[in-house]
């Protein structure tokens, strides 16, 4: 369960206080997908970066599975992001001189995983998302964006996380492909119980997921839940 209670957050940008965030509050479900639909500037983004630990609110709180995770100290942030939290990125951000495998695979040899126990669970998730052998031992840049997003979902998927956290996921794909990327979120929610918050400019794939909000000058408000 993901709680978020009266997160507010403010910047500072010379001798003006801008809101990033006003008093957001709202609770996910394990297992569902959530969408947030809003403009650039809206506050999609540091909303999401405080979720997964990147930044901190002004005030409010996050529990994660009943633990405040504003209140933790760096060790235990570290483990928070390592454990829990699954990063899908607009650019996909996969390291170019690995391959589809290896970039899978990383995650896991940093949480200690052993190598053979990483290397079959990174082979069983890439086949999960539509990634056939020979694409695996593909380097990103040999991949399409399409195949370099789902390598990027099966990457957040490595140490089964128990929230997902996609910023932009379709924004570089092509109306069809993010298409198909939004359902495979979807599915990976249902098969797996794991909770997924996505940001989104386009409405339609946002109607697809189980609830849906609209974030407008750092107020967050339902459309759809």
């Amino acid at each position: 369960m993901l709680k978020v209670s009266k997160i507010t957050k403010l910047f500072r940008s010379g001798d003006t206080t801008v809101t990033a965030l006003k008093d957001v509050s709202f609770d996910i479900k394990d297992g569902e997908f959530a969408s947030v639909i809003g403009k650039s500037g809206s506050g999609k983004s540091t909303l999401l970066a405080i979720l997964g630990a990147l930044d901190t609110p002004t005030s409010g709180r996050v529990d994660v599975d009943d633990t405040d995770i504003t209140s933790l100290r760096d060790r235990a942030l570290s483990s928070y992001r390592r454990n829990k939290i699954g990063f899908v990125f607009q650019s996909y951000n996969l390291i170019p001189n690995l391959s589809a495998l290896e970039n899978v695979m990383l995650p896991m040899e940093l949480a200690g995983v052993a190598r053979h126990e990483r290397q079959a669970r990174a082979t069983e998730l890439l086949q999960r998302v539509g990634i056939t052998d020979d694409k695996q031992q593909r380097k990103p840049g040999k991949l399409s964006g399409g195949e370099q997003q789902r390598v990027s979902i099966a990457r957040a998927l490595a140490n089964k996380p128990s929230l997902i956290l996609a910023d932009e996921p379709t924004g570089n794909l092509d109306s069809k492909t993010g298409e198909m990327i939004f359902d495979l979120l979807h599915s990976l929610s249902r098969t797996d119980k794991t909770t997924i918050i996505a940001v989104t400019h386009d409405l339609e794939i946002a109607g697809r997921s189980d609830r849906t909000f609209s974030l407008t000058d750092g107020k967050l408000t339902p459309v759809r839940s």
